[in-house]
């Protein structure tokens, strides 16, 4: 069975020291046309430019997570380790929190585990842009109640908050109840709910030692919901989503009927249903070992990926209803010498021109809705690359967990001929409620409304403003105008009774 990330696999043999191995419902009819006409017409034009930004080389961290854009335009993200130190006398540390530009200019903000047990945490997960214009985030060690265990990984862990300016503080750290009930070594990114709590999971503890699903308050409060039978029927490192129903979706690279892994919903009060178990399928055709979560997009569908299983037994893609029904669109590796890639990792990301984009051992591509798949860019062997985000300048960003430089990770931009766009911080709101809005060129906007209903709003940067929903705004896409044209959002922006 494939392990859940490269990090698991490579960080298994020294903690700290000079060694870089580290353990470290509603949808707008006109809109979705529109996207499925462009989509036809534009797909097999599209022009890629692929760009390294950044090579991570240890003092500036090493092995990257995923990135996210922060309030101000610019990528943050963290990586599970990072050289302190002169040449002869420097050490690992537990990895940073950086700041980078969509140029490439990086800025170290947070180095973790600087002390003995690492109190603060050790190797960070990927981070969470909250409502607030603070990101949030785990780590799977370190914390106030490490437990070290032979011939493994200690348990442990946290849950932080982290400013823009580097900041940080520690929410929750892990195992503070009897034999760590209260979960630990968390792998996963975190969600913030609609409801403004975070959501997110772990892979060891609870109450049967099997990895917990949990929701904490901003101010740390933590409440298990929900607590796996054992490690082989979870293997839950993956980040969870919201649904529009409500309930959260997300899956498990092992565990199921067949052993194989599973799509599950659970409700917010704890409920939980499994959806699908792969591997149902002769030679698992349907894909087996999901090693990333779900995404809904803009059709009402999760769509995702297995890492193993197929046609070809390299991974597949696929679509599963709300009520379950699998669909395996594509399967990677069909032909000799795999062109297409093979073994995904990684979630899937919905552009603004409504395909979905991803990433394989050694390739970026896009996929429709429909199945047709479009390699990207092939990065040559099998160089592992994190989930892809597009920013709001309609440029794509990630990283590479290795190769670069130093063979320690790098930064890229994928642009594929798609512009600017507004994007909301929380995907639902009521009226009356304050929104945050991301975009860019915002200095001298004149308006902004939801779904053609003018609304009240704030200018914060150029890049950042908030709006209130207004009395009679229906669900639908969010628009700005600015002194250089009308920005319009990539997803329609759910009203709530």
């Amino acid at each position: 069975m494939p392990s859940t990330t490269l990090e698991r696999r490579s960080r298994a043999s020294t903690h700290k020291g000079v060694g870089l191995n580290h353990w470290g419902g509603v949808y707008v009819v006109v809109f979705l046309l529109c996207l499925m006409l462009c989509t036809a017409l534009s797909f097999a034009k599209t022009k890629v430019l692929y760009t390294k930004l950044l090579d991570l080389t240890g003092p500036n961290g090493y092995y990257p997570t995923a990135l996210v854009q922060g309030t101000d335009g610019n990528l943050y993200g963290a990586t599970y380790g990072s050289i302190v130190g002169p040449p002869g006398h420097h050490t690992s540390t537990g990895g940073i929190v950086y700041k980078m530009t969509p140029a490439g200019e990086q800025t170290v903000l947070y180095t973790f585990c600087t002390q003995p047990n690492c109190p603060d945490g050790d190797a960070p997960n990927p981070l969470l842009l909250a409502t607030n214009g603070n990101f949030y985030g785990t780590t799977p060690y370190g914390g106030a109640h490490p437990v070290v265990v032979e011939n493994g990984p200690p348990y442990g862990g946290t849950i932080f908050e982290i400013t823009p300016a580097g900041e940080l503080t520690t929410l929750y750290s892990f195992c503070a109840q009897t034999n760590c009930a209260d979960g630990s070594n968390s792998y996963s990114s975190l969600l913030q709910g609609t409801d403004g709590n975070f959501y997110g999971t772990t892979s060891r503890g609870g109450a049967n030692g099997g990895g917990t699903i949990f929701r904490v308050s901003p101010a740390g409060k933590l409440t298990t919901l929900y607590s796996f039978p054992s490690m082989t029927v979870s293997n839950l490192d993956m980040a969870l989503i919201q649904g529009t129903n409500g309930d959260f979706y997300g899956t498990t690279e092992s565990g199921g009927a067949n052993a194989k892994g599973t799509i599950f919903k659970i409700t917010p009060t704890g409920k939980l249903t499994t959806l699908y178990s792969f591997c149902s399928q002769a030679n698992c055709a349907d894909g087996s070992y999901p090693e990333a979560g779900v995404i809904q997009a803009t059709d009402g569908n999760f769509y995702g990926t297995t890492y193993s299983g197929g046609a070809g037994n390299f991974g597949s893609v696929f679509r599963i209803t709300t009520s379950g029904t699998l669909t395996t669109l594509y399967s990677f590796c069909t032909t000799q010498g795999c062109p297409d890639g093979a073994t995904p990792q990684t979630s899937l990301t919905q552009g603004t021109d409504g395909n979905l984009y991803g990433t394989t051992g050694g390739t970026q591509f896009s996929i429709t809705t429909g199945g047709t798949l479009m390699t990207l860019h092939q990065a040559g062997g099998t160089l592992p690359t994190n989930a892809l985000i597009q920013a709001t300048n309609g440029a794509f960003y990630s990283t590479t967990y290795m190769g670069g430089k130093a063979s320690l990770g790098s930064a890229y931009s994928l642009t594929v001929g798609l512009g600017p766009f507004l994007e909301t911080v929380q995907p639902s709101a009521k009226v009356g409620k304050t929104v945050t809005i991301l975009g860019q060129g915002f200095t001298g906007t004149t308006e902004v409304s939801f779904n053609g209903i003018s609304a009240s709003y704030t200018i914060i940067s150029d890049t950042y403003l908030t709006a209130t929903v207004p009395a009679g705004a229906t669900t639908g896409l969010i628009t700005v105008v600015t002194p250089s044209g009308t920005l319009t959002s990539n997803k329609p922006f759910v009203v709530k009774p």
